[in-house]
């Protein structure tokens, strides 16, 4: 089987706060355990008013405190903007208190834009050490050698699972050399998917936490009962992605009747781009759209983010998808 887990941005609908936002995620998380996903991440990102996992770490303790069996982790942390000590210390508390459930994805972007970044007293120029962090993290994560000066506690023999995230080559590169597990962010950034992937797979070195390479792609997915519905509810995302655009990032919006009148055409295009792994659909649709992503990424798990606006619409989307996952064709010949 192919695995299929959360991503969840935790998103601030209009009309409403944080905290409504991360009690979704808290129902969504539960939702996701008894439909059986595998993992459920939350993501860094700092000064926009529509995604509410800010403070990554006491999200993921929230959401752990509320489930009881599902991984919990960080999709991602983006490490330059941390010291690796604290990182280490931080889910090294978490591995303590949720043994077993914790997965911890390390990001080379800042998660934000440069006034930001100079708000979190960061060096613009810290992602030029990231995988020297990364060593780092995994050291204090490490069992604690004779004579080590400086610890994390807890953290110290923890071992939480790492993961390298990345939208391009280098994550992919760096994921090998290590002998990671390596997910991408196709979900926004698409282009360089097949060509990280296959990077990954040839160049990966076995190592203690992996023997073999582990690639994790992560799609949008909107699931309703009718084509149609599906794409009125993915209009919500597409209104997103035209703020990104046009560099006015707010809450997620409701969707709309008529997405053509929103856009211009280069607008359209560069959107239709950045979400060409965004699969949406009824049942019969997405089957066929899930099969053709497997076939062409061989993935071994699937990272998948659904920002509905409706908070019952977006558990329902999930619903639907974890009915087809068992009848794909890539879980079928695997089962066989």
């Amino acid at each position: 089987m192919v695995d299929f887990s959360v991503l969840d941005l935790s998103p601030v609908i209009e009309g409403q706060e944080p905290g409504d936002a991360l009690r979704n995620s808290l129902d969504l998380a539960r939702h996701a355990e008894a439909l059986g996903y595998r993992r459920y991440w939350v993501a860094e990102h700092h000064n926009m008013v529509g995604i509410a996992s800010a403070a990554t770490a006491v999200v993921i303790g929230y959401l752990a405190a509320g489930t009881k069996t599902i991984r919990l982790g960080a999709g991602g942390i983006m490490l330059p903007n941390h010291a690796p000590l604290v990182i280490a210390e931080q889910f090294g508390t978490l591995e303590s208190l949720y043994p077993g459930r914790i997965d911890l994805g390390l990001g080379r972007a800042p998660g934000t834009d440069q006034r930001t970044v100079r708000a979190l007293r960061r060096d613009p120029m810290a992602s030029d050490s990231f995988p020297q962090d990364v060593l780092e993290v995994q050291a204090f994560l490490a069992p604690v050698q004779p004579g080590q000066v400086v610890q994390a506690v807890p953290g110290g023999g923890t071992e939480v699972p790492l993961w390298i995230l990345g939208s391009s080559l280098f994550g992919a590169q760096l994921a090998a050399e290590l002998g990671l597990p390596y997910a991408f962010a196709s979900h926004f950034a698409p282009d360089a998917l097949i060509q990280a992937l296959a990077i990954y797979r040839e160049r990966f070195k076995p190592s203690e936490q992996l023997d073999r390479p582990y690639a994790m792609p992560g799609i949008n997915v909107i699931a309703a009962d009718t084509d149609e519905e599906a794409r009125y509810l993915f209009t919500s995302v597409q209104q997103r992605f035209i703020g990104m655009i046009r560099g006015t990032r707010g809450k997620l919006q409701p969707p709309i009747d008529d997405i053509e009148s929103d856009w211009s055409p280069a607008e359209k295009a560069h959107v239709s781009q950045m979400l060409r792994y965004a699969l949406v659909g009824s049942r019969e649709s997405l089957k066929r759209q899930l099969d053709a992503f497997l076939d062409a990424t061989a993935a071994d798990e699937v990272m998948v983010t659904a920002p509905i606006h409706d908070h019952i619409a977006r558990k329902r989307s999930y619903e639907i998808l974890a009915d087809i996952i068992p009848n794909l064709a890539r879980n079928q010949i695997r089962a066989a």
